[in-house]
């Protein structure tokens, strides 16, 4: 009788994703989470505050407006395509599959990128926190193993689980840089309170360039919200509101905090700070104004904020991987979603062993974990993204040009064309100071600037030989899916690639024009 009551459960290969899982909180935590505001305010905003001099808060404002421009045009199209495919979905119904195909191959590529350089951080920081608490030498290759394992685990667990996982991580985070907020705030800072940092005199500068190449990579992951679609709840509704939450957040949050460090020195002296230590800049400020016991909780809060960066971009890239499974673009293995936790196991695991490879490749070769590891397999990840977000911005018009639908102008034209400018003159700022985000050699630099486009290519090629070899796998690309599948689960004759059949029907709703190469 155990057995027939075994059978009866979902089987293995038929599981699903966990379906209103997520509300707009869970979703946003992923988002920010991936973000990990404390490392990037404490490592990244000293050098911002350096190049680009007090006026730096208002080129995080600018990036958040900029992609608040974007995600107008980019939720609209949300509520139409339903997809796990997120991105590459989008890409699809607005530019057709060739285009589609090789955006997915360049988010995969490019999540991958962000996590797995991550993993140097991770050990970086890790031997920087027991260097700075116990004065002990820890070598940075065990600590990021470990961290492999940690997230591998978060991954393997249930969604909600992780949502948890990241809501109290990002509480710790934001809650150290809250608490050197209030004590700058309370003190009036080194010489009181000032607004110049907003003056246009200060904004306008030639460093905003440099300021603006930060603050746009600062914000990297934010457009994730669309990819747990099938885990939230009403994401007709969720996913919008979950990613306008994490764009306003970041981008006043950023904003705050790098005016604040600004008061802590005094609009004179924050410059020269930066400059004599630029890693230390946010250690001392809190020494100053908290205390000694709070610069050692930020040492550790910083190792958790990367393992919740670490967390959230590992659930989008599982998430992604198993899209592209079921739809036959990689191996159907990848697809299996665990039983019990409804996690998509089976890629979090290939992810995983991937990560496991790349970390100890670079560590037989001697790379330094921050300046190699992180920065080298980092950056293409970052222009990959930026370059996604550029053709999503593109297919919204060209998309919602091909359908009747009830949308206006301004979200439909207006919002994603100035959108695609903005976000092309982003990349420009990206590529053109991009020393400034590897430390390497012009040689390195080229080959990383062109590992995206490289990747995107091969992609179209994957498009051609699918076209030729797999055509069905081709036609069916970026359907829709049926929106019952999921409530038709606890019917037993219905294997998994079956159930995604029904969306079929669906497509005869748009024109064939959108999927034509």
């Amino acid at each position: 009788m155990s057995d027939t009551a075994r059978e009866q459960r979902t089987p293995p290969a038929a599981a699903t994703l966990r379906s209103g899982s997520l509300g707009t909180a869970d979703i946003a935590f992923f988002v920010v989470s991936a973000a990990a505001p404390l490392t990037v305010m404490a490592g990244v905003a000293p050098l911002a505050i350096l190049l680009g001099g007090i006026g730096a808060p208002a080129g995080y404002l600018i990036a958040g407006l900029t992609l608040a421009v974007f995600a107008v045009g980019f939720t609209t199209m949300s509520r139409h395509v339903k997809s796990g495919g997120a991105f590459y979905a989008y890409i699809t119904r607005g530019l057709g599959r060739p285009v589609g195909i090789g955006a997915a191959l360049l988010a995969l590529i490019g999540y991958v990128g962000m996590e797995v350089g991550v993993y140097g951080l991770l050990g970086s920081a890790g031997r920087d926190t027991f260097q700075a608490l116990f004065g002990a030498d820890v070598p940075w290759l065990p600590i990021a193993l470990v961290g492999l394992g940690v997230i591998w685990y978060g991954g393997y667990r249930s969604i909600d689980f992780g949502a948890k996982v990241l809501g109290v991580l990002l509480v710790a985070e934001t809650g150290i840089l809250l608490l050197l907020a209030a004590g700058v705030l309370v003190k009036g800072g080194a010489h009181g309170l000032s607004g110049a940092s907003f003056a246009p005199d200060n904004v306008l500068v030639s460093g905003t360039g440099v300021v603006l190449a930060f603050a746009f990579a600062a914000f990297t992951g934010f457009e994730s919200t669309v990819i747990y679609r099938r885990e939230a709840r009403d994401p007709g509704r969720t996913v919008p509101r979950a990613t306008y939450a994490a764009i306003g957040f970041l981008g006043l949050f950023y904003a705050f905090v790098v005016w604040i460090v600004i008061q802590a020195f005094g609009d004179a002296g924050v410059i020269a700070a930066a400059a004599k230590d630029p890693g230390g800049l946010f250690f001392s400020a809190i020494t100053t104004y908290v205390g000694g016991w709070a610069a050692d909780l930020m040492h550790v809060f910083i190792v958790t904020s990367v393992l919740a960066s670490l967390l959230a971009f590992h659930n989008a890239i599982n998430r992604y991987t198993l899209a592209l499974a079921e739809e036959g673009v990689l191996p159907r293995a990848l697809g299996r979603v665990h039983p019990r936790h409804r996690s998509p196991y089976a890629a979090g695991l290939a992810q995983t062993v991937l990560g496991a490879v790349v970390v100890l490749g670079f560590w037989a070769a001697g790379a330094d974990p921050y300046g190699q590891l992180l920065l080298w397999v980092n950056t293409p990840g970052m222009i990959g993204l930026f370059v996604l977000q550029l053709l999503a911005a593109i297919a919204v018009p060209c998309y919602f040009r091909r359908v009747s639908h009830q949308e206006g102008v301004l979200r439909t034209v207006v919002a994603p064309v100035v959108a695609a400018v903005l976000l092309a003159g982003a990349i420009g700022l990206v590529v053109t100071h991009i020393d400034l985000f590897t430390g390497a050699s012009d040689a390195v630099n080229t080959l990383l600037i062109a590992l995206a486009p490289a990747v995107f290519v091969a992609g179209l090629g994957l498009a051609w030989w699918l076209r030729r070899e797999r055509p069905l796998v081709y036609a069916n690309f970026a359907a829709e899916p049926a929106e019952p599948a999921e409530a038709v689960e606890p019917v037993e004759p219905a294997e998994p690639a079956d159930a995604v059949e029904p969306a079929e029907p669906v497509e005869p709703a748009e024109p064939a024009e959108e999927f034509t190469s």
